[in-house]
């Protein structure tokens, strides 16, 4: 074996690792989105505490992934293809620790909301909206690991179903508020969560370009959103790498 082509294969197994982090974090992302909004609809508190605890894992994993990468990049100097790779990575990670805040601080709302009256059909919306995110997620981690730009492209244009449940539930919130002012509290604080699941959306979108842009080396175009609302500087900047 040649050294050039020991380096090559050093840095497929540095690859491979932290591939297998990010799919793993993107795993337990995964099931903090669905088990945030169950225990949100089922007023489960023993849930949406695991929920909360859970969520120190998906930070470690964020962290684990960007110390292994700057070790790769500092080590193996990867250039062109094989460095738009490892960016894309830290890209990904960054955006899947966010999801997981959200998913946090769903779970956080579930203990104020048990102590309010519940408003007909929210929790059902939101975990139906949290669902189709879940759904996004899944499917951007599989074009991620395939390399699939149409795939990724697919749940890109989805976030507009995701900004369409929100404002279908915003406006529902308005009118039980307006019906009556003893459904404010709670609406509030639902609302918050619905906003937050919005944002998961923003971040899955975010991780589906990344996928765009390591397949083809270039960002898709952004669509315009249908949420207009929606504005977080959190999220991975559109740049190339």
């Amino acid at each position: 074996m040649t050294m050039q082509q020991h380096i090559s294969s050093a840095f497929d197994r540095d690859l491979e690792g932290i591939q297998a982090k990010i799919m793993k974090m993107g795993g337990l992302v995964e099931q903090a989105i669905l088990d945030g909004a169950e225990a949100l609809d089922s007023r489960d508190v023993e849930l949406a505490a695991k929920v909360r605890e859970g969520d120190k894992a998906i930070d470690a994993l964020e962290d684990l992934i960007n110390d292994e990468a700057a070790r790769v990049i500092a080590l193996r100097a990867p250039t062109a293809i094989d460095l738009r790779v490892i960016l894309s990575v830290m890209r990904m990670g960054a955006n899947l620790e966010r999801i997981g805040d959200m998913a946090k601080n769903m779970a956080k709302r579930n203990d104020v909301l048990m102590q309010l009256a519940p408003i007909e059909g929210a929790t059902a919306a939101l975990k139906r909206m949290s669902r189709e995110v879940e759904l996004m997620l899944r499917d951007a981690l599989d074009a991620y690991i395939q390399r699939d730009a149409a795939l990724a492209m697919d749940v890109i244009n989805r976030d507009a179903e995701v900004d369409q449940m929100y404002n279908a539930t915003f406006r529902e919130f308005l009118t039980f508020m307006m019906e009556d002012p003893r459904n404010i509290t709670a609406c509030m604080h639902l609302h918050f969560i619905a906003k937050n699941v919005e944002r998961m959306g923003d971040h899955v979108t975010a991780i589906a370009e990344q996928v765009v842009f390591l397949v083809e080396g270039e960002l898709p175009v952004s669509r315009p959103k249908e949420d207009v609302t929606s504005n977080d500087s959190t999220l991975s900047p559109r740049v190339g790498g």
